[in-house]
């Protein structure tokens, strides 16, 4: 039966949500060059739009519709523009909220998803080029992907992995995503050569603030319930995040006797994206160290591994989802516990089985493999049949101006470094 209780809970759920993608906006309009804030801000806020019209169109339908052939990848057509989706009664993946709830909740995930991978693009990708990429890369990762770990017949879940919020959906997909497709883009003119400073560390502070709170009900909210499901899932999101802020911190203070603001919001975040997929499966002592161990593994990826590798991931969408949420589903393996939520099959490896790891380790793999060869497909593709770089000059001149002949600080006068 319908819960007014659930229902509340959810809508006001899938509303904070929503409110993390502009958050997130000002969070890498923040760290970005003067010249390009309007760019980035424009990079994240059409995925609100695009997302909405594909996931009411197709979406939903590919993700979480009934699986066709039994094969786990996708589901059929039968929920295309919601067909057969009531604003009134339950749909198959809740009993206890109307099944349009369910679908515009998952909606606010499909949103933010592309909006992060958009970050590892900054400052030098034709708007025009990225509007298609997301396009398509929404039909072939991330629908699929959906249906793989959260759909009825899905792959993964086949196999006994469990992903309460989105490792592997959002944080893993965008992540390497991201990646794949800075490295075959290119890098920013003078990368490793000069450097790129932040242009407004109090916006990106407020952004990081926005998506801190709604990362509650990102969290809390996938419990689908206001029980006690949803309160492990915000309590363990709070420890894991709060810890994580104080391991960066620490990292910092030894490294270089100095803490800063972006380094300790970046450590809040990783540690939210690190507890995401075991949020509603692990105990808080496990929270806490997820947390604690996510700063070191994020820093050693965004500073010695990029620095070996040369790629230019600009705002660290891989160093922060895509190395965050791997830690966070193989720690899933390690600590999470069927008695806390019984949609583990197992428990933990630390709680004596060895199934559920696993099983983690597989979803991981498979979402690295899956994420990084569509993208390179889709990039490659799109790089022969269009031109997806802005030209030199453009980039020089700023994206605002070059892309949007818009200004967000048109009284500047100065030399922007």
């Amino acid at each position: 039966m319908i819960n007014s209780g659930d229902v509340a809970f959810v809508l006001i759920s899938s509303m904070l949500v929503f409110f993390m993608t502009p958050g997130l906006g000002l969070f890498y309009a923040g760290m970005v060059r003067r010249k390009n804030v309007i760019n980035t801000l424009m990079s994240v806020v059409f995925c609100c739009g695009l997302a909405t019209v594909m996931w009411f169109a197709v979406g939903y339908s590919i993700s979480f519709g009934t699986d066709v052939g039994g094969l786990g990848v996708v589901g059929n057509l039968s929920n295309v523009f919601f067909n057969g989706v009531s604003a009134t009664e339950a749909g198959p993946y809740a009993a206890n909220i109307p099944g349009a709830l369910f679908a515009i909740f998952q909606l606010m995930f499909c949103i933010i998803t592309p909006a992060i991978l958009v970050g590892a693009l900054s400052g030098r990708m034709r708007f025009s080029a990225m509007f298609i990429f997301i396009t398509v890369w929404l039909l072939l990762v991330y629908y699929p992907l959906a249906h793989m770990v959260w759909g009825t017949g899905g792959f993964i879940a086949g196999l006994g992995a469990v992903d309460f919020a989105g490792g592997n959906v959002i944080h893993i997909s965008s992540g390497v995503s991201g990646l794949i497709a800075c490295i075959i883009l290119g890098t920013r003119k003078g990368y490793g050569i000069q450097s790129y400073h932040p242009h407004n560390i109090p916006m990106f502070f407020t952004g990081g603030a926005i998506l801190w709170v709604g990362w509650f009900a990102f969290n809390g909210g996938s419990a689908l319930a206001a029980n006690g499901l949803a309160v492990q899932a915000v309590v363990n999101s709070m420890i894991s995040s709060a810890a994580a802020m104080l391991s960066w911190m620490t990292i910092e203070t030894v490294l270089y006797k100095k803490v800063t603001v972006m380094g300790a919001v970046t450590g809040a975040i990783i540690g939210l994206v690190a507890i995401t997929p075991g949020a509603g499966f692990v105990a808080f002592s496990a929270a806490l160290v997820i947390g604690a161990l996510v700063s070191p593994i994020c820093f050693f990826f965004m500073t010695k591994v990029k620095h070996k590798f040369g790629y230019d991931d600009a705002l660290d969408a891989f160093g922060c989802h895509g190395i965050g949420g791997i830690w966070g589903g193989i720690a899933t393996g390690l600590f999470a516990q069927s008695a806390i939520n019984p949609i583990a099959q197992w428990d933990g490896l630390f709680f004596g089985a060895t199934e559920l790891l696993v099983a983690q380790l597989t979803a991981v793999g498979i979402s690295i493999i899956y994420s990084a060869v569509m993208t390179a497909v889709i990039m490659t593709v799109l790089k022969k049949v269009m031109k997806i770089r802005v030209t030199p000059e453009a980039e020089a001149l700023g994206l605002d101006i070059s892309e949007h002949s818009e200004q967000g600080y048109p009284a500047f006068s100065g030399i922007d470094q």
